[in-house]
């Protein structure tokens, strides 16, 4: 099978024109594989390996929302209790509550798709943006708190802001003391925060949708990947890097049941129980929940400008699969999908395969 894996991945890669790439797969007896290919520094040629950590973007929600639920559960926050009053310089409406911010029914604007971001952003990718920076992009609410759904970056930047109100200390250090080192996520930190731990693979974009398009490198000079404005602008919804292993580890502890009571984690993965509304995309409390080729699945996936992963869980089947890539042009849930093929079978339910899941992206929007 290790070989199998190993032979499709690289194959799957070259066809798809991805620079390189990270996939890890956590079976149900608990043993791993994880195979890379391509390059994480396309210039000077240095290898994708295990260690290599890629920017995960919105695959860092999961990490913010567990944090979120594990204050909950502590009692120093209600589900549905008002944001407004716990950060008053924000000026929040009154009616959005930590259940809306969780669960995107907030209305708040999403700051990524402000017409202005983009050449804002690229304009000086090495400054350090700070929140009330990013702020200033969120325009006018898509609706009413509570009357609809529409994905926003803004309620994970407030969310993020929300833990550091109530622990009296970042987000990055609550995230690591819960999380990262409770677990022994030894690549993974969060950028511009804390220093990288590794290896950090370089974020490409390209200027045709051509397979042999030469990859255009987005670094801004330093160790943040892609660059660090979009980054800093992202905060709580999307500044954490990681390898595959890691975060394959992270989404077994964390849909597994390792850290959250059995009746929050069951609000986190399941829409039914925490929202009306009928997204795309069926979205619980800060976790996606799709499925592959006919099997349940939960988790995230993530988009920046340069890089695009994701994370799944299969609850029925005990497998976590982590698709990590340092491009934004192609879906990695397609991959994700064919090397789950050669693990668990034919589809279940046969037919086309679901749309790319595209929602969940912290990314400026040009491309």
């Amino acid at each position: 099978m290790v070989r199998r894996l190993d032979v499709a991945l690289q194959g799957i890669r070259q066809r798809r024109g991805i620079p390189g790439i990270s996939v890890t797969i956590i079976f149900a007896d608990g043993s791993r594989w994880t195979g890379t290919s391509g390059y994480a520094v396309v210039g000077s040629r240095t290898a994708v390996t295990a260690e290599t950590a890629f920017a995960v973007a919105s695959i860092s929600k999961t990490f913010t929302a567990a944090a979120v639920l594990a204050l909950i559960e502590e009692g120093r926050l209600a589900l549905d209790e008002s944001v407004a009053g716990r950060l008053p310089g924000l000026r929040l409406d009154r009616r959005i509550t930590v259940r809306m911010l969780l669960d995107h029914t907030s209305g708040l604007h999403d700051f990524f798709f402000h017409p202005g971001i983009d050449k804002a952003l690229l304009a000086d990718r090495d400054r350090a943006w700070t929140t009330s920076r990013t702020l200033r992009f969120v325009a006018k609410p898509y609706f009413r708190p509570g009357r609809g759904w529409h994905y926003s970056n803004t309620n994970y930047l407030v969310l993020g802001l929300l833990v550091e109100k109530v622990t009296g200390r970042s987000l990055a250090a609550e995230v690591r003391a819960r999380f990262l080192d409770r677990l022994d996520l030894d690549t993974a930190y969060t950028q511009a925060i804390e220093k990288p731990r590794g290896p950090l693979a370089h974020g490409y974009r390209f200027a045709t949708g051509a397979r042999n398009a030469p990859p255009i490198d987005l670094s801004d000079g330093t160790a943040i990947m892609p660059f660090r404005s979009v980054v800093t602008a992202a905060a709580g919804a999307g500044s954490i890097a990681a390898s595959s292993a890691d975060i394959a580890s992270w989404a077994r502890a964390l849909y597994g049941g390792e850290l959250l009571r059995p009746e929050t984690l069951a609000l986190m993965v399941d829409p039914a129980r925490t929202s009306r509304f009928k997204p795309r995309v069926p979205y619980g409390l800060g976790t996606q929940a799709v499925t592959i080729d006919g099997r349940r699945a939960v988790g995230h996936s993530g988009r920046f400008l340069g890089s695009q992963s994701v994370m799944r869980w299969l609850p029925d089947d005990g497998i976590a699969i982590v698709v990590l890539t340092n491009q934004s042009r192609r879906d990695p849930g397609v991959v994700a999908r064919q090397l789950l093929r050669l693990v668990l079978g034919p589809p279940l339910v046969p037919g086309p395969p679901p749309a790319p899941v595209k929602p969940c992206s912290t990314c400026p929007a040009s491309q």
